[in-house]
């Protein structure tokens, strides 16, 4: 026992040793490399969509390579203790084979996830819909991708099921509000005011950084069944569309209720069988 550890002991822990050494100088190295590379790509576009590039290809990245540096520290260790690897690797291989036929879902999962991070499709950071799910992306691997929702609620879908992918935040955000007001009021002073709220919003010292257009009204969107809904549209950065959308709304209702425009509700008339008067009948 005591020559085994001073010989093969020996190599095993430096062999732990140079798996470890060479893992952590990965994982230092691998995200200096790709911001380097995704810099230059990405070269004019914000700082915060290159630093999700980033983040998302350097800890899918640094996974694999963990992987990779696992197996071959195994596969040289073996021997220390008497393993066979030819065979044992011969034995794998048949072995594989037969579990790439049971598990051929595992094997799209990883293919999916493959060209989802090639194709740049969403970021860690990106607000996304995939296979019916709304939420944060946390979390991209080769096997799968993690969102939290607004409850809180973390889902990992495989990126098999990832069959078509909406991304709300990839390098902009709109503004897309209908507001809506009563047929009597006077659109064109109506639509003044609104541009008037966005337009002092976008000026606003606490808003503007997150302004890319300011929000003006589009057009008069919809004669509805109580009121006429008018469009405004504007673009903002990545993920502030739903907070501008907030203050928009809060704005509009005190100035309306200051400028006594009316904001509709459903309502309807009602007859208990009178027959209106028409003129000049008796």
């Amino acid at each position: 026992m005591y020559d085994w550890f001073m010989g093969a002991g020996i190599r095993v822990s430096v062999i732990i040793a140079i798996a470890i050494i060479l893992y952590l100088v990965c994982k230092f190295m691998i995200p200096k490399f790709i911001q380097r590379f995704v810099s230059r790509k990405m070269a004019g576009e914000q700082e915060t969509e290159i630093k999700k590039r980033v983040d998302t290809l350097s800890s899918t990245l640094v996974t694999v390579v963990g992987i990779v540096i696992l197996i071959v520290a195994i596969l040289t260790i073996l021997p220390e203790f008497g393993v066979n690897i030819t065979t044992l690797v011969a034995g794998i291989g048949i072995g594989g084979l037969a579990i790439a036929f049971a598990a051929q879902n595992l094997v799209r999962d990883f293919i999916s996830g493959f060209f989802i991070l090639f194709e740049d499709q969403y970021r860690v950071g990106d607000v996304v819909t995939i296979a019916g799910i709304s939420g944060a992306v946390e979390e991209i691997g080769l096997r799968r991708t993690i969102l939290r929702d607004l409850d809180a609620k973390v889902h990992s879908i495989p990126n098999g099921k990832v069959e078509v992918s909406t991304n709300f935040t990839r390098n902009y955000s709109r503004v897309n509000l209908n507001v809506s007001v009563g047929y009597g009021e006077d659109l064109n002073r109506v639509i003044k005011i609104i541009n008037l709220i966005c337009r002092e919003m976008a000026e606003d010292p606490k808003w503007q950084e997150d302004f890319i257009a300011a929000p003006s009204v589009l057009r008069v969107d919809n004669l509805g069944d109580s009121g006429v809904d008018i469009k405004i549209l504007g673009d903002t950065r990545p993920a502030r569309q739903w907070d501008i959308m907030g203050e928009l709304r809060l704005r509009i209702k005190n100035t309306f209720d200051q400028e006594g425009i009316e904001i509709p509700w459903p309502h309807a008339k009602v007859y208990f069988g009178n027959e209106p008067v028409m003129p000049g009948k008796n």
